[in-house]
């Protein structure tokens, strides 16, 4: 709230209760993205909001997943991965359309849509802006709700049960060709032409 924010509402889940890490189907541990994008369905349709702007993926399970997931449970167009963001108005239907544009191998891709919309974020979008000390002040003023899953009728329950995690095989080393001709007949070799 220090870099902006009005208000906050934080929901309280306890990542112990449960199953935890690795936990079984409809024990309660840390959520899952699909529990993550129900509860901010709920906290979407109670806030009549028409927009929602999420990061591409979490830190935990790197999973970008939620902000795809959130769009299809409200049933609104997404753009993913977003490093700019422009609101056009549609002056014949009297709305507004988002256009976003993201950075795809070779150049850059632009879709439009009419809100309500889910966009994600690229790290390129904007530059963070930083707590001043004056903000940190002003921010423990601000309201702060706190609020359970049970408030928002979510089930917090695991679905997905981490089976089993391993490192991949140690890569081979590489070998060194003198000459293109060297190359050429080692690539042969390893059928690769």
């Amino acid at each position: 709230m220090a870099m902006g924010a009005d208000r906050a509402i934080h929901v309280e889940i306890d990542p112990h209760a449960g199953g935890g890490e690795g936990g079984a189907e409809g024990e309660q541990g840390e959520l899952e993205p699909l529990g993550v994008a129900k509860l901010l369905a709920k906290v979407v349709q109670l806030e009549d909001r028409n927009m929602v702007i999420l990061g591409k993926q979490s830190i935990d399970d790197d999973s970008n997943q939620t902000g795809q997931m959130l769009a299809g449970l409200l049933g609104w167009g997404q753009a993913t991965q977003a490093a700019e963001i422009h609101f056009e108005e549609d002056e014949e239907r009297g709305s507004w359309k988002v256009r976003v544009a993201k950075e795809v191998d070779g150049g850059t891709e632009t879709v439009r849509a009419p809100l309500p919309m889910v966009v994600t974020t690229d790290l390129r979008l904007n530059e963070p802006r930083y707590a001043s000390l004056p903000n940190i002040m002003k921010a423990k003023k601000k309201k702060l709700e706190k609020k359970s899953l049970a408030d928002y009728g979510v089930d917090g329950g695991r679905r997905l049960r981490v089976v089993k995690v391993e490192e991949p095989p140690p890569r081979k080393g590489g070998g060194k060709v003198e000459d293109v001709d060297g190359m050429i007949a080692k690539l042969k070799e390893l059928g690769a032409i």
